[in-house]
């Protein structure tokens, strides 16, 4: 199925982009997914699904296909598997940036393919899960960029000159020095905050759980009952 979604930060597309790329760094913005290692542009990790009272973990592997300085877009294919059952994922995510000044818009679109428990919901529910979480994502990169960008202020030298006058190396930036930190760091970990698709979708859910649930506890009022009968 295919799920299309977008988001915006507050910051522009130059910046942005050589950020996004960095996935040990954004990671933890999404709930439930762990980086837990990364070499080049290829980086294992494990995402933890909630269903009701029903925890499911996906290990995988995931690697950018195609990285494209010049248009901003990124291909990244992933491929996971339930840590405990036979449920699989596989995802194609193409991400596009598109500038807007001072903020920027990303587009992503998702060709994705998933079997066992969480595809029950359905396509309509995964694009309402999707909205909501890249819209937590979107909110926590801000603050993440926030607070990087205050950093970078009390750090900052007095004046450009000043440091070109020091003679010190220049810092490399671009998405070179982000792939080249991505190929040094070990894997990142972030806390267990697995991804609740109930909580997530809301009443497009309980829409489609409700008279299955109803029906359950019709079921057990009546199993019940009839217990209740038999011991008298």
């Amino acid at each position: 199925m295919r799920l299309d979604h977008e988001f915006t930060i507050p910051v522009p597309a130059a910046r942005a982009w050589p950020v996004l790329l960095d996935i040990e760094r954004i990671a933890p913005c999404l709930p439930g997914a762990t980086i837990t290692r990364v070499e080049g542009t290829d980086f294992e990790g494990k995402v933890k699904v909630k269903v009701g009272p029903i925890t499911v973990t996906y290990t995988g592997q995931a690697s950018f296909t195609d990285i494209d300085d010049a248009t901003t877009r990124a291909v990244i294919k992933a491929r996971g598997k339930e840590a405990r059952g036979s449920g699989t994922a596989n995802a194609t995510i193409t991400a596009q940036l598109h500038d807007e000044g001072e903020t920027t818009r990303v587009t992503v679109r998702t060709d994705l393919a998933i079997t066992g428990r969480p595809a029950q919901f359905g396509r309509g529910v995964l694009v309402d899960v999707g909205a909501k979480l890249l819209g937590r994502f979107a909110t926590n990169l801000a603050e993440q960029l926030s607070v990087a960008e205050i950093g970078e202020a009390k750090t900052a030298p007095a004046t450009g000159a000043d440091a070109d006058a020091d003679g010190g190396p220049t810092p490399p930036t671009g998405t070179s020095s982000v792939r080249a930190a991505q190929a040094t760091r070990p894997g990142s970990h972030q806390p267990d905050d697995a991804i609740d698709l109930l909580a997530a979708a809301g009443l497009p859910v309980l829409k489609r759980v409700g008279p299955i649930l109803a029906g359950v506890g019709l079921v057990l009022t009546v199993l019940v009952i009839w217990l209740r009968r038999q011991r008298r």
